[in-house]
């Protein structure tokens, strides 16, 4: 009996070490933790410019062969992605996993070379810098606002990054441009990036039914003639940053003080996040993204995005653009809000699951040494298989890949694993799913709608 004294002090200190590490990692929590989303984080639309936003994000005018539109690659039905590791643009049917890459003349002649990214939030004022490898950026570098691929030719007046952005997949050869000799647009392109954006206004200025939006959306349009392409570009960013706009998770329910919304299994996943995981390391700020480059020495396959000078299929990542060898293998951290809708998972798409991708990250080398070309997601295009997992047999590459690795390993088990899971799913929105304008049903080219 004596003991029992002795014992419930014991018990007394444990529980009051325990209060207080749980309170510490409260207070760690409260101070690592974004504030809540609110509308006015966000770029002001205007209402008719997203209207019309919305048809040209559909409307396959904007392609060179008129086989190919923004959403058939970012989808309302697809989470606004596609689904896919990498996906199959122009010459290909359908849409997300059930996308055919084509047959006969039309066949594809290479994927995409890195996987389609979600458009979740990207109208937020701090997002500065786009695309995996980050070629496009807010910058003053050549007086238009941006440093991209077209330099000195990207013309002024662009509203915002997703403005400027909306201009790149239409030159892009395989995404929506085409192959030269096929169509006016591959063939502009192929003088000179900025040659083919008049062609596509002009496509788009004399349809009736857009000229008159236009007229009436935008301040000194006033007749379809004034119709450019950096209105078109304006309205398709509009229409981007609310449509995808959302910011009504479990989450943010618990930032607004509302922890009963949050599960306890998310609860737990938050604090490996912000704690031993090391996540919101990268993964930070309002959006779950630093905005930079890190090498995670995930599967390498596929085509690769490749400069003209480079040896072999493959994909450097940031150095590509950045020229800095230090920036090898190293791409943008995504943002992470309603990322579960989002599969799969790394800037090629290599994991089909969020607890694949997790597990990549707990060790990467690893994980890296255990994939299997199984978990890509790459519709069937036989003639392309020689190439879709090539890079894996160069063993140099493999070794400086290998070595560019920004994360190290961290112990986490089975049960971890879970509770991160469980805390990324509480990052979609509930009202994720009905958004404010949705897919049109036609759109004023009389073109088809994916």
């Amino acid at each position: 009996m004596k003991s029992l004294p002795r014992l419930r002090y014991k018990l007394d200190r444990v529980l009051s070490v325990l209060c207080v590490s749980l309170v510490s990692l409260g207070h760690a929590l409260a101070s690592d933790l974004p504030p809540p989303l609110t509308d006015a984080d966000f770029i002001a639309v205007d209402p008719a410019k997203a209207k019309i936003g919305q048809l040209l994000f559909y409307d396959k005018i904007l392609s060179g062969n008129r086989n190919i539109s923004c959403g058939t690659c970012h989808h309302h039905d697809l989470g606004s992605a596609d689904g896919l590791s990498l996906g199959i643009g122009e010459g290909g049917s359908g849409i997300g996993p059930d996308r055919t890459a084509g047959t006969g003349a039309q066949q594809i002649r290479k994927r995409i070379p890195r996987n389609a990214p979600g458009l979740w939030n990207l109208g937020h004022k701090s997002v500065s810098v786009l695309f995996h490898d980050g070629r496009l950026s807010v910058s003053d570098l050549y007086g238009n606002g941006f440093n991209s691929p077209a330099e000195e030719w990207l013309p002024e007046g662009l509203d915002h990054i997703l403005a400027a952005q909306a201009l790149f997949p239409l030159t892009a050869q395989f995404e929506m441009a085409g192959n030269p000799r096929e169509n006016e647009i591959a063939g502009a392109v192929h003088d000179r990036i900025d040659a083919a954006w008049p062609i596509l206004a002009k496509r788009v200025r004399v349809i009736p039914q857009y000229g008159a939006m236009f007229v009436q959306a935008f301040d000194g349009v006033e007749t379809s003639e004034d119709v450019t392409i950096v209105h078109i570009a304006n309205a398709i960013g509009a229409f981007i940053a609310l449509e995808w706009r959302n910011h009504d998770s479990p989450l943010d329910a618990y930032l607004a003080g509302e922890e009963l919304r949050l599960a306890p299994d998310a609860q737990r996943g938050m604090a490996l996040f912000y704690g031993a995981a090391q996540c919101s390391s990268c993964h930070s700020g309002p959006l779950f993204s630093d905005q930079k480059f890190h090498a995670l020495a995930l599967p390498a396959f596929g085509p690769g995005r490749t400069r003209r000078f480079d040896p072999m299929v493959r994909d450097v990542g940031r150095m590509g653009e950045s020229d800095a060898l230090e920036d090898a293998y190293r791409f943008r951290t995504p943002p992470l809000r309603n990322v579960a809708l989002t599969a799969p998972y790394g800037h090629n798409g290599a994991f089909p699951t969020l607890d694949a991708i997790i597990r990549h990250h707990a060790n990467p080398l690893a994980s890296l040494d255990n994939w299997t070309p199984d978990q890509a997601r790459l519709p069937v295009a036989p003639w392309l298989e020689a190439i879709d997992f090539v890079v894996q047999s160069d063993r140099r590459e493999m070794a400086r890949h290998r070595a560019a690795l920004d994360i190290g390993p961290v112990d986490l088990g089975d049960r971890d694993v879970d509770d991160l899971v469980a805390f990324l799913n509480a990052l979609t929105g509930a009202t994720a799913k009905d958004r404010p304008l949705g897919r049109p049903e036609t759109v004023p080219s009389g073109l088809s709608v994916d």
